[in-house]
């Protein structure tokens, strides 16, 4: 069914976007209980990056008269600036990380892949936007892009991890969902 409004036409995504993470357990828990403060990896800086890539195979004929083009792998990813972070947050983007609190202190080591945990994370983006509608990304995956945190004197610690997600969300090898909500225009009242 398509439904595509003249206001749909001059939408225009604006603003960054809302990350909650929570352990993957092979279902994908409603927005009330997956878009909690206790869920949000921390606030955003820098916005977000949502991806996917097809590798495609081409075979052609030496004449150029004959084509046939194949998708062989894809990929998809999240990426996100992150500005408010701590040792908790370090232990969902690192599969090597262990935390442990004593004598006032929280220590993260990092690192033996022996320690890897094997956790995946339900990882879910949501940009607010009350005239045209929110958006929401969600995918299963791990960070892949390490962790990197430079301290300046003037400016802040940003973090940028990168969830490369896994075509386990259902049983079709999806990757990625992109929801949109569909914001009707108002009807003016009759004999308004």
């Amino acid at each position: 069914m398509s439904h595509t409004q003249t206001k749909e036409l001059n939408k225009i995504p604006l603003g960054s976007m809302n990350f909650y993470i929570t352990e993957w357990t092979g279902e994908i828990p409603s927005n009330e209980v997956l878009e909690t403060e206790k869920n949000m990896i921390g606030r955003t800086k820098n916005g977000a990056t949502v991806s996917y890539t097809a590798n495609w195979y081409t075979a052609e004929s030496d004449d150029g008269k004959a084509k046939k083009r194949r998708i062989t792998g894809e990929t998809a990813s999240i990426s996100y600036g992150n500005i408010t972070w701590n040792s908790m947050t370090i232990e969902k983007l690192i599969a090597t990380a262990r935390v442990e609190e004593k004598d006032g202190k929280r220590i993260t080591k990092i690192g033996g892949v022996e320690n890897d945990n094997g956790k995946r994370y339900l990882i879910r983006g949501v940009h607010h936007d009350k005239v045209d509608g929110d958006i929401r990304v969600t995918g299963v995956g791990v960070n892949t892009g390490g962790w990197e945190a430079v301290f300046k004197p003037d400016s802040e610690t940003v973090i940028t991890p990168t969830f490369e997600l896994e075509p386990t969300l259902d049983d079709t090898g999806t990757l990625l969902i992109y929801e949109e909500e569909i914001i009707e225009p108002k009807k003016e009242a009759v004999g308004a």
